[in-house]
C-alpha cells in the first residue's frame, strides 16, 4: 500500500514521522493543560462557596 517514492522516501517519512510527533506533543499539552485549569477550577469554585 505504500506509494513508490524513490530517492525521497528519506525525506518523505521524516516530514510525516515529525508531523506526526509535533501533533502528539500538542494533543499531550493540550490534555495536560485541561486537566491543569480544571484543578484549578475546582478550587476556585470549592473556595467561593466556602467563602460565600
Amino acid at each position: 500500500m505504500m506509494p513508490e517514492l524513490g530517492k525521497y522516501a528519506v525525506t518523505v517519512l521524516s516530514a510525516y514521522g515529525a508531523s506526526l510527533l509535533l501533533l502528539a506533543v500538542l494533543v499531550g499539552a493540550t490534555l495536560r493543560r485541561g486537566r491543569r485549569m480544571r484543578a484549578e477550577m475546582a478550587k476556585t469554585e470549592e473556595r467561593l462557596a466556602r467563602d460565600g
